[in-house]
């Protein structure tokens, strides 16, 4: 047969569009990136305000209390314990960009309601306890979300970078509104404080909706109930993680305790009072700020080891305070937990991200976030009785022993001592 007589074969079909790679340039000139940690830095500024200007919103209405204002916070506190599980299934579920949106849409909205009702005065008790619930309840959907986005928009190798820019700059902007709200709330009320923070909430919203992430996780859709339980057999498979965050439920429990109620009291009885313990606090801001910029270098070998490590210097102004140390010695070692602290922040992160697989990571962080944050509130309330029948220094001491004495013990375990990713 003549080559002319050959009849040409059939074109082969086109190659498969592999999926967009995650970009490996450094973070902060990946757009994405870029995007989400200004959505970060924006979102956390305004609760900075609203710590503040909650506060003094509830007590500047007719006829407040104390009472009242716990219970408005306890109504913000205890759905982030509460829903944060429901948030990991949720965020495992749906395209993570979306609910992260929803959440700070639904913030916004909370924390709008709460600065006509403060701005009108007119604010019943039942209402003001909703819009709280419902600002917690978007941070519980949130959170989850967010720490499994990080890896869909960064390379793998480029994790602990991006991890330690994200803190940094919500570090620095948690500063500035812990700075500015007091002045903003004398200056124009803590209504128009809060109308500021559901502004910000609306802008990190806009931020994010314009993230395009370059690889998805794939989306589950079986019964509730399911997910959780895969979700958790996740995270019970990893002993270095269960560990850790049985660790940090008694770590935070004891700094809730230590930050929230005997650190102000211990200072009160000192010559300093406030101003003593405003030296402390900022410190210790600042020091998350270094922090973030140390572990962006870090590589460790062992990072869950070197994470571990880095929470024995939280005992360390908690001691000093219990002794009636002198303000600046007390301020140095709250600046050293300050960096210590974020640098277990920023190694935990990285590790979680590359250690459990994508499609599961909003649900195993969600029972990290629950794990951790689940005795808080009886830290809270086991503090007040402590300082009555102990005193506040000798609360104190207390609560470092238990730091220490929890982060010891996680020390004992082989996963924690030579987890490698």
């Amino acid at each position: 047969m003549s080559p002319s007589s050959e009849r040409p074969s059939p074109p082969l079909p086109p190659p498969p569009v592999p999926p967009a790679p995650v970009a490996a340039s450094p973070p902060l000139r990946d757009r994405n990136f870029v995007l989400l940690s200004w959505a970060r830095a924006v979102s956390v500024l305004g609760n900075g305000f609203a710590r503040v200007a909650l506060a003094f919103a509830v007590l500047a209405l007719p006829g407040s209390t104390p009472g009242q204002l716990s219970l408005v916070l306890a109504c913000q506190l205890l759905p982030q314990v509460l829903f944060v599980l429901v948030g990991g299934v949720i965020a495992d579920r749906i395209p993570r960009i979306r609910l992260m949106v929803a959440a700070e849409l639904a913030g916004a909205a909370a924390y709008g309601g709460l600065a006509v009702m403060s701005l009108t005065g007119h604010a019943p008790l039942a209402a003001l306890a909703v819009l709280a619930a419902a600002a917690g309840t978007a941070t519980a959907l949130f959170m989850p979300a967010v720490t499994a986005v990080v890896p869909e928009i960064v390379a793998r190798e480029r994790l602990t970078e991006a991890n330690a820019a994200l803190r940094m700059g919500m570090n620095v902007a948690m500063v500035l509104g812990l700075s500015l709200s007091g002045m903003v709330v004398a200056g124009v009320g803590a209504g128009w404080a809060l109308a500021l923070d559901a502004l910000t909430f609306l802008a990190s919203a806009g931020l994010i909706a314009g993230i395009r992430p370059a690889r998805a996780h794939r989306r589950h859709g079986g019964p509730g109930l399911r997910d959780l339980r895969d979700g958790w057999r996740e995270f019970a498979a990893r002993q270095w993680l269960w560990v850790v965050v049985l660790q940090y439920a008694f770590v935070v429990a004891a700094q809730s305790a230590a930050v929230g109620v005997l650190g102000p009291l211990a200072s009160e009885e000192s010559s300093g009072g406030v101003r003593e313990w405003s030296y402390v606090v900022a410190a210790q801001a600042l020091g998350t700020i270094a922090g973030a910029g140390v572990a962006a270098r870090l590589r460790p070998r062992r990072p869950i080891l070197v994470a571990v490590l880095a929470t024995f210097p939280a005992a360390l102004p908690m001691v000093l305070l219990g002794m009636h140390a002198p303000v600046w010695p007390t301020a140095v070692a709250a600046f050293a937990a300050g960096v210590a602290g974020d640098v277990f922040g920023v190694l935990w992160a990285t590790a979680l991200q590359r250690d459990v697989p994508a499609d599961a990571l909003s649900r195993v962080s969600a029972y990290d976030w629950f794990g951790s944050l689940a005795c808080a509130p009886l830290g809270m309330l086991a503090a007040g009785p402590l300082a009555a029948a102990a005193g506040p220094r000798t609360g104190l001491l207390c609560c470092a022993a238990v730091v220490v004495a929890a982060t010891a013990a996680v020390l004992l375990s082989p996963q924690v001592r030579r987890f490698s990713a």
